[in-house]
């Protein structure tokens, strides 16, 4: 297909104000607030699953694997759904199978029986989080990276609040009852949300913004014909290599500091003291959030390969010192926030240039594509387990995330930028 795609939308309708689509992007940064726990707070269940039932730690993050898998791997078609029918019914949908799954976890007395509940919730979770980046890239096409990285920031961050609370229920109450009253909190909250998006009709946000440092087609790609399109297994690459650190750092941050014995150290900062593990999972959501605007506006600017360059450069490196330094508590919190820092821009980075490469009418479908690459990035959580446990250090595992994020550093700079201008060149003739 070589033509421009048409678009099929109603007639032109009148701009909408700016507040309108600050709060469209609003209720989506709460909807993604609401799923962050379903990924980030596991870590904290995990030594307590492993304490009532036995299990070793490698077989029960696979609970966590299987989670992120039918979180991202859906995220397609569930962008079908809402590319022909609107947001509201994937977010509603999605709600409540968040709720679902944590309610089996809650019950859950084998292994299976979690992994259960972590697909569940995360076909829910991706129906939420796909929907809601989508429709972030379509009400602002003028900021596209800034959009992407808020909304992106509230799945980062959005479970920082909750650190303590979810660690202090699982000591009072038992992990079980956490699960489950989390699990149907989120969930209800998931499902008022969803009756308030909306996705923009043609002429109510303005068009495709000129810079000279961002390359934006003015072409629509259909899903289809953007996966014959070698650039975009070349981001696909990308991201699978920077998301698999950060992801084995998410789900084992809680083991890794209890295996270097700076879990339970307090750590006193800025006239605060909690115990390492605390203090680190508390700054990295926030700075997790915080990286996903903060990259997304600085891309809006100098550009996204730019941006890639610097921010995976820095990620390798943060992990490289983690290793070195990490067995300090101090270092240990400091470090970790360095690293999810310089790691959680990656999911306003990719969705933004997706969207620049391929165009907006598709944009929730083919970010979703793309997004399976964290899916994919998860099989590799696993294989760090079983590098460490049979080791018995985190060594390797370390050494080789870092070396992946130095070269998806310089791929960004040497190869994806200049294909990519010749790629976006070809669409607008």
């Amino acid at each position: 297909m070589t033509d421009m795609v048409q678009s099929t939308a109603a007639p032109s309708v009148a701009r909408v104000s700016d507040a309108y689509r600050w709060t469209q992007l609003a209720v989506g940064v709460a909807a993604m607030v609401m799923i962050a726990n379903y990924q980030y707070g596991w870590t904290f269940f995990v030594p307590d699953i492993q304490k009532k039932f036995g299990w070793d730690r490698a077989s029960i993050q696979w609970a966590f694997t299987l989670f992120v898998l039918f979180e991202t791997w859906l995220v397609p078609i569930e962008g079908w759904f809402v590319d022909k029918y609107g947001p509201r019914i994937v977010v509603l949908v999605g709600g409540v199978l968040c709720a679902i799954g944590w309610a089996i976890n809650a019950q859950a007395t084998t292994l299976n029986g979690f992994y259960l509940g972590m697909i569940i919730a995360g076909i829910g979770a991706g129906g939420v989080y796909g929907t809601c980046v989508g429709n972030a890239l379509k009400w602002f096409p003028d900021k596209r990276g800034l959009a992407a990285g808020i909304t992106a920031a509230g799945f980062g961050a959005g479970s920082a609040l909750t650190v303590a609370p979810i660690q202090a229920m699982i000591k009072d109450s038992g992990f079980q009852t956490t699960f489950l009253y989390f699990g149907l909190g989120q969930g209800i909250i998931i499902c008022i949300l969803a009756f308030f998006l909306l996705a923009p009709k043609a002429g109510q946000v303005p068009n495709v913004v000129a810079n000279a440092n961002l390359l934006q087609t003015r072409r629509n790609y259909q899903p289809t014909e953007v996966l014959r399109q070698p650039i975009f297994w070349l981001m696909y690459f990308m991201f699978v290599i920077v998301g698999a650190g950060g992801l084995m750092v998410t789900a084992n941050l809680k083991p890794i500091a209890a295996d270097w014995k700076v879990d339970n150290v307090p750590v006193t900062l800025m006239a605060v003291t909690m115990t390492a593990v605390t203090f680190a999972a508390t700054i990295d959501r926030v700075l997790n959030g915080l990286t996903r605007p903060f990259f997304g506006w600085i891309s809006d600017m100098i550009g996204r390969e730019n941006t890639m360059f610097i921010a995976f450069g820095m990620e390798g490196f943060g992990i490289w010192m983690l290793y070195l330094w990490g067995h300090d508590p101090l270092w240990f919190v400091l470090l970790s926030g360095f690293v999810f820092f310089a790691w959680g821009e990656i999911y306003s980075l990719f969705p933004s240039t997706c969207t620049d490469t391929f165009g907006a009418k598709f944009a929730t479908t083919n970010a979703g594509l793309l997004y399976t690459a964290k899916g994919t990035a998860a099989l590799l959580v696993p294989i760090g387990n079983y590098m460490q446990q049979s080791s018995g250090t985190w060594d390797s595992v370390f050494i080789i995330a870092a070396g992946a994020n130095i070269l998806a550093s310089l791929l960004a700079i040497a190869v994806l930028k200049p294909w990519r201008k010749v790629v976006v060149a070809k669409s607008t003739i």
